[in-house]
């Protein structure tokens, strides 16, 4: 099991740098996206830098349990975002990947985030 949490925290982390690096590397963009997905303006600055951070720790395995379970959190916070933009039937670009994420959301957003928190379980056990 401890082959299978190393991997699934790897795999988490590295979508969380690249989710967070991509963020950044769009420049203005990516808080354009961010407000029109529904993100709190107050967390739309901090928001990447959190991911590279969380990111990060998961791949170098530092406290990888409560790191998964942050990881866990903040995907449920984005699957929230996503979903509530589909049940009022908005589909704005998904602003997860900054740059690479211009197609806009829908269910293929909220299972690829299902996915990803399963993994971050795996990770968190």
């Amino acid at each position: 099991m401890d082959t299978v949490a190393l991997l699934a925290s790897i795999v988490v982390g590295a979508s969380f740098v690249v989710a967070g690096g991509s963020k950044l590397a769009a420049g203005e963009q990516w808080p354009v996206q961010a407000s029109g997905l529904g993100a709190p303006g107050w967390t739309i600055p901090i928001a990447p830098w959190f991911e590279l951070v969380v990111g990060a720790l998961l791949v170098a395995q530092v406290a990888r349990r409560p790191f998964a379970v942050v990881a866990i959190l903040l995907l449920l916070v984005f699957t929230a975002l996503i979903g509530n933009q589909l049940r009022l039937g908005r589909r704005p670009p998904c602003a997860c990947f900054g740059a690479w994420s211009a197609k806009p959301i829908g269910a293929g957003h909220l299972a690829r985030n299902a996915v990803l928190i399963v993994l971050a379980v795996l990770a968190a056990l």
